[in-house]
């Protein structure tokens, strides 16, 4: 944008766009928490006696990763609460990218 625009012009069209980013996002997150969650429960499976398998395992973590993303993102949205220990947004990314990566050995 600041090829085409001026620098003003790029900071206004940039927190033009981020106003309406803000809004919908937080709500997205919390539709894929929920609907992760429901699909948690349809697929994790039985656990056998010897013990969980590399796919339960890998998805509890992804489970557990994106409970905590739920919650940073309920607490900032719907209570004013900020987030507990991170309060950059680099610890939320990587954890998304980190979730990519395990959905991605699950099936190997």
């Amino acid at each position: 944008m600041a090829r085409t625009l001026g620098e003003d012009e790029a900071k206004k069209a940039k927190e033009a766009i981020m106003l309406h980013v803000r809004k919908v996002v937080p709500y997205a997150l919390m539709v894929a928490v929920a609907s992760g969650l429901f699909m948690f429960t349809q697929i994790f499976g039985e656990i056998k006696e010897e013990g969980l398998s590399r796919f339960q395992i890998m998805l509890g973590i992804k489970a557990i990763l994106g409970l905590w993303l739920g919650a940073r993102g309920i607490n900032q949205k719907f209570f004013g609460i900020n987030p507990w220990v991170f309060k950059s947004h680099l610890f939320p990314l990587l954890l998304v990218i980190i979730m990519i990566f395990l959905s991605q050995f699950m099936y190997l």
